[in-house]
C-alpha cells in the first residue's frame, strides 16, 4: 500500500504553504504530495492570494524535495495543448529524478474557464482520448525518430518527441466514476485508475467495471493500480473534528464516515484495511485546509504507522 497528501490549492494557498505541505508530507513518510489542478477556488471564502500552476507549482516542488512522488489529480484536458503537456511533464520528470506523475480527465468546472477565458468544447470525453494518444506516443517514440499524429483536434507533424522522461512510462492515472468510456480508457492508457469523494459500495462497483475493462481489453487487470481519494479530517475528539469541519466550510451531519476518512485511528485504519481488501494500493487523504499542518503531523504521526503496508 502506498500512502499520499492530495491538496487542493485553488482555495488561496501560496507555492509556500504548498511547500510547507509537501516537505511536511515527505518528513512523516508519506509515499506522494498530489494537488488538483484549478485556477478559480470553490464556495465561499477568501481566495486570496489566487490561484496557482500546477505544473508550475510542482517543478518547483520537484527541486525542493527528495522523495515524494508528484503529480495531479487532475490535469484537466481544456488547459494544456497535449504536446506542451508532454514536454512540462518530462521536465518534472527530469527535475525530481523520475517522480512524476499524470493524473488527466476531462474537466468539468465551466465557471473557472469563464473566468479566464479558456475554451470549454462540449466533446471533452473525446478530448481527453485524443491527449492520451499523443503524450504517450510522444514518449514512447524512439529517439531519432519522428512523432506524427492526425486527429480531429490535434496535428503533429514531424514532431521530435523530445524531451524524453527519466520514467518509462510515466505513470499515468485515470479517473471518475464513468461506467463504460472511462474503465476504457484507462484499461488502454492508464498505470492507475482512481475513485474518489464515494462510498465503499461505489468503490467496489467502479472497480470491478475497470478490471473488466481490462479483461475486455487483454490486459492483466492485477497491471492497474486501484485507488481511492477521500477527504480527510483528523481529530481526537469532538472539538477537535468540528473546529477543522469548519475550517473547511463542513459541519457534522452524522454520515462522514460514508466517503471520507473522519476521526483517529480507530475510525481511519479500519476504514483503509475494507478498501485495501476491494482491491485498493493507494490511498489519498485529501487535506482541502493547507496551513493546518497539525492535522498532517497527527495523521502522520499517529495513524500512518497503523496502516497496512
Amino acid at each position: 500500500m502506498e500512502y499520499c497528501i492530495f491538496t487542493e490549492p485553488q482555495q488561496g494557498f501560496s507555492y509556500t504553504q504548498q511547500l510547507a505541505s509537501a516537505q511536511a508530507a515527505e518528513r512523516l513518510g508519506f509515499d506522494g504530495w498530489f494537488r488538483s489542478d484549478h485556477y478559480l477556488a470553490m464556495g465561499e471564502g477568501d481566495p486570496l492570494p489566487g490561484p496557482t500552476d500546477a505544473w508550475t507549482t510542482l517543478a518547483g516542488l520537484a527541486r525542493e524535495t527528495e522523495r515524494v512522488r508528484l503529480g495531479t489529480l487532475v490535469s484537466p484536458v481544456t488547459f494544456r495543448h497535449p504536446g506542451i503537456l508532454a514536454i512540462q511533464v518530462a521536465q518534472v520528470d527530469e527535475m525530481s529524478g523520475g517522480r512524476a506523475e499524470l493524473g488527466l480527465g476531462a474537466g468539468w468546472f465551466e465557471r473557472e474557464h469563464e473566468a479566464y477565458g479558456i475554451p470549454f468544447p462540449g466533446r471533452r470525453f473525446d478530448l481527453f482520448e485524443e491527449q492520451l494518444e499523443v503524450i504517450t506516443g510522444l514518449w514512447q517514440t524512439r529517439e531519432g525518430e519522428a512523432f506524427q499524429h492526425e486527429g480531429r483536434a490535434y496535428r503533429l507533424t514531424d514532431s521530435p518527441a523530445l524531451p524524453k522522461p527519466v520514467q518509462q512510462p510515466v505513470p499515468i492515472i485515470i479517473g471518475g466514476g464513468g461506467p463504460r468510456r472511462t474503465p476504457a480508457l484507462a484499461a488502454r492508457f492508464a498505470t492507475e485508475f482512481n475513485i474518489g469523494f464515494q462510498p465503499e459500495d461505489r468503490v467496489a462497483e467502479a472497480f470491478d467495471r475497470v478490471r473488466q475493462a481490462c479483461v475486455e481489453a487483454g490486459r492483466d487487470p492485477a497491471s492497474l493500480t486501484l485507488s481511492v481519494a477521500l477527504p480527510t479530517v483528523v481529530g481526537h475528539d469532538d472539538a477537535s473534528l468540528n473546529r477543522r469541519l469548519a475550517a473547511i466550510g463542513q459541519q457534522r451531519s452524522g454520515d462522514e464516515s460514508a466517503a471520507m476518512f473522519f476521526g483517529g485511528p480507530d475510525e481511519i485504519v479500519p476504514k483503509v484495511e475494507r478498501l485495501a481488501a476491494l482491491g485498493a494500493t493507494r490511498i489519498y487523504f485529501q487535506q482541502v485546509n493547507l496551513t493546518d499542518l497539525d492535522q498532517l503531523d497527527e495523521l502522520g504521526a499517529s495513524i500512518l504507522p497503523q496502516l497496512p503496508r
